[in-house]
């Protein structure tokens, strides 16, 4: 390749060089007469720049989120370039209003798109995984594990599992929609959750329970534990904490009638 007289290596990189130089003063030449006061100079460099912003809004393009939104979000961060940029540091516009743009959209996936917003720190490592799962499945030609996309993130596999359980809170979905997308019944979500009332008295009782152990020693409440929550049969019990099977039922019984007495349940003769 032969040199120019400039050194600029060939005449199309030179005749870009001038391009950028040119827009970079004209930019200047807008911006200060903006700030004078000439809102139509102001206007006129919006308006140039307003290509660029909305080819950024389509770098962030999500399927749920309206292009409409994310355009209207990168403009706002275009303003915001033009208010701050300061020309006599000698940044391209360019080069100062993409990440300003950038991390106004950004900000807008982070604090308005979350149906239930989980930690900052979660939202912000959710945005990264989907770029990360991108480039490995592209790079290893199947779906990365997760502790393929930790190590590429220099995460814990911990937080990236969390992060991902996280992202099931960014959409809302209708309790009247399909329970199963493959269910040729259409069965509602609702016909399948938990019901609130059984679960309502089940705390409740747990409460109760609670209550009605304060009256047992240590030792018995750890019995009656290992007995209703472990499930473990007397003499297994009597293995653990060192006594007769005999004992161990002595202890459950008085325990149990106790309770049903202070719960004012008549004894069923247990």
């Amino acid at each position: 390749m032969r040199a120019t007289a400039d050194g600029s290596g060939s005449p199309t990189s030179g005749a870009l060089r001038e391009g950028a130089e040119r827009s970079h003063r004209e930019n200047q030449l807008l911006l200060r007469r903006a700030r004078r006061g000439d809102h139509r100079a102001r206007q006129r460099l919006v308006e140039k720049y307003l290509p660029l912003a909305d080819n950024v809004a389509r770098r962030y393009r999500r399927s749920s989120e309206p292009l409409d939104d994310l355009v209207q979000v990168a403009r706002l961060g275009l303003v915001k370039a033009i208010a701050r940029w300061d020309p006599d540091r000698g940044t391209l516009f360019t080069t100062y209003a993409v990440p300003t743009m950038t991390g106004e959209l950004r900000r807008y996936f982070r604090d308005s798109t979350w149906a239930v917003r989980p930690p900052r720190a979660l939202q912000e490592l959710c945005l990264k995984i989907g770029p990360a799962r991108e480039a490995l499945a592209q790079e290893l030609g199947r779906e990365p594990t997760a502790q393929e996309v930790a190590s590429r993130l220099g995460r814990d596999v911990e937080q990236v599992l969390e992060a991902m359980a996280a992202a099931n809170a960014y959409w809302a979905l209708s309790l009247d929609g399909p329970a199963r997308s493959d269910d040729p019944e259409r069965i509602p979500r609702r016909d399948v959750l938990v019901d609130p009332g059984r679960e309502l008295g089940r705390c409740e009782d747990a409460v109760a329970l609670e209550q009605l152990s304060g009256m047992l020693s240590g030792s018995e409440r750890e019995i009656l534990r290992l007995r209703v929550r472990d499930d473990l049969l007397q003499r297994e019990i009597a293995a653990r904490v060192g006594c007769s099977q005999m004992h161990v039922s002595r202890v459950l019984r008085d325990a149990v009638r106790r309770m049903r007495t202070g719960a004012g349940v008549r004894d069923a003769g247990l």
